[in-house]
C-alpha cells in the first residue's frame, strides 16, 4: 500500500480520488489538493458518501514551486499525481525533484503565453529524474495515455509492423447546454482553435485548425463528424515507435459547438493574449472561461456514450496486412452514477489511477522520464477492463478510406 498526493480538483481529479479510494489494497492514504481548498473538501465529502473512505485535503498554488516543495516533504507521498493545469506541469515536476517524489502527469506541459503544447520541455528533464533516482510517468490519461497503451499493446500481440495509425475520439453525449466544454473550457479552445498537425513519412504535415472533416459511424455513438487536430500522443507516438509512417488524431464536434466557436473566434473571445477593459488587463478566452459552464457541473444532465479508440493497419503477426480497431465505449450516465462526475472525466481518470497503480506497486519502474508508450501495456490494459473502461478489438475489412 502507498500514499499519493493528488494535485488538483476537478472533474479528473475527482474521478481519480473516487477511484484510488476504491481500491484501498493499492492507494492506504491520499491526500487531494488544489488552490480552492473548498473543491477539494466537496470531493472528499463524496468520497466518503461513496467509499467509506477518508481523504485528506489542503490547499495549494501549484504554481509556486516553493510551496509545493513544502506540501509533498509534509505529505510525504511516494507519487505525485499532477491533474491540475498543464501550464503547471513544470513547477510541479522541480518541486517532485526537490522534496523527492516520483511525478505523473495526464497532459504534456504547455506555455501560458503561447497555444503550443510539446514534449520537449518535459523530456528535458531525463538526466535529472535519473540522477535523482526518480521516475516521472507522462500522458497516463485517455488521450493521450490510453490511446497509446492501445497501440502498443497491438504492437506486441496482433503486429510485426505498424504503418499507419488514427486516434478516433468521439463524445456522444448531450449536457442540453447551447455551448458548452467537457473538460477545461481554456485548455479546450486552445486546443481545438490551434492548426492541425499529423504526422506523415518523416515529416508534419500543417493543415489550418478544423479544415479536415470526416463523417465515421461510431458504435453506441452513431454516425458523427470527426476534425482533424493536432494532440500531444503524436509527437510521442511518432518518437518511440518511429516505424509508423501515418498517425493522425481525430474528435468529433457537433454542428452547435463548431458555429459557436467560430463566433467566438471571430469577435475575438478565444484571444490569449491581455487585453485592457476599464483600466485592467484581462485575456478574453480566461473570461470566457469563467463564465461558460463548470465542466464539472454537467455530470447530472449528460447523457450518452463516449467512444475512443485506435484503428492501426500493417503487417500482423500471420504475416498478412490487417487493420484491427480497438475502442472502449464509455457511457455517461454510469460514470455519473459511480462517480458523480460526466464520461470525459471519467475516461481520463481511471487511466491516471490505473498509471498510479503501475508506479507506486513497482509494475512500472525505472528512473527517468517516462511516456506510457514506453512501458509493458498488458497490466494496463488488464486494469482497464476490471475497473470501468472494457475495451473491445475489431478486425476490419481494410485500411481506413479518409
Amino acid at each position: 500500500m502507498s500514499k499519493v498526493l493528488v494535485i488538483g480538483a476537478g472533474g479528473v481529479g475527482s474521478v481519480a480520488v473516487h477511484k484510488m479510494a476504491m481500491n484501498p489494497d493499492i492507494f492506504s492514504d491520499i491526500t487531494l489538493a488544489s488552490r480552492t481548498k473548498s473543491k477539494c473538501d466537496a470531493i472528499a465529502e463524496s468520497v466518503k458518501a461513496r467509499t467509506g473512505v477518508i481523504i485528506a485535503t489542503d490547499a495549494i498554488d501549484a504554481d509556486d514551486v516553493a510551496a509545493t516543495r513544502a506540501l509533498i516533504k509534509r505529505v510525504q507521498p511516494k507519487l505525485v499525481v499532477n491533474l491540475a493545469l498543464p501550464y503547471q506541469d513544470l513547477t510541479i515536476m522541480e518541486a517532485c525533484l526537490a522534496a523527492g517524489a516520483d511525478y505523473m502527469d495526464t497532459a504534456n506541459y504547455e506555455p501560458i503565453d503561447v497555444a503550443k503544447f510539446e514534449y520537449s520541455w518535459q523530456w528535458a528533464y531525463q538526466d535529472r529524474f535519473v540522477e535523482a533516482g526518480r521516475m516521472a510517468l507522462l500522458g497516463s490519461g485517455f488521450d493521450p495515455g490510453v490511446t497509446s497503451v492501445f497501440t502498443t499493446w497491438l504492437r506486441k500481440h496482433h503486429f510485426d509492423r505498424i504503418d499507419t495509425l488514427d486516434i478516433l475520439d468521439c463524445n456522444g453525449g448531450d449536457h442540453g447546454q447551447a455551448f458548452a466544454t467537457n473538460f477545461n473550457p481554456e485548455i479546450n479552445i486552445r486546443e481545438v482553435t490551434a492548426p492541425a498537425r499529423h504526422w506523415e513519412n518523416g515529416e508534419w504535415i500543417e493543415t489550418p485548425a478544423m479544415s479536415t472533416k470526416v463523417a465515421f459511424d461510431f458504435e453506441g455513438v452513431g454516425p458523427k463528424n470527426m476534425y482533424l487536430m493536432y494532440h500531444e500522443e503524436l509527437e510521442s507516438l511518432a518518437t518511440h515507435l518511429p516505424e509508423i509512417k501515418r498517425i493522425r488524431f481525430w474528435m468529433t464536434f457537433g454542428d452547435e459547438y463548431i458555429k459557436h466557436l467560430t463566433v467566438l473566434q471571430n469577435v475575438g473571445m478565444t484571444r490569449i493574449d491581455p487585453v485592457i477593459y476599464n483600466g485592467v488587463e484581462i485575456v478574453p478566452l480566461q473570461f470566457l472561461k469563467a463564465v461558460l459552464p463548470e465542466p464539472a457541473s454537467l455530470g447530472a444532465t449528460t447523457k450518452g456514450k463516449t467512444n475512443i479508440g485506435v484503428i492501426a493497419t500493417g503487417l500482423g503477426k500471420d504475416g498478412k496486412e490487417k487493420t484491427l480497431y480497438l475502442y472502449n465505449i464509455c457511457d455517461h450516465e454510469d460514470a455519473y452514477a459511480e462517480t458523480g462526475n460526466q464520461a470525459v472525466s471519467y475516461t481520463t481518470g481511471v487511466p491516471a489511477m490505473i498509471g498510479a497503480a503501475m508506479m507506486v506497486t513497482g509494475t512500472w519502474a525505472g528512473a527517468g522520464v517516462w511516456n506510457i508508450e514506453q512501458l509493458d501495456p498488458d497490466p494496463f490494459m488488464d486494469m482497464l477492463m476490471q475497473h470501468g473502461l472494457p475495451w473491445q478489438l475489431k478486425e476490419l475489412d481494410g485500411p481506413v478510406g479518409f
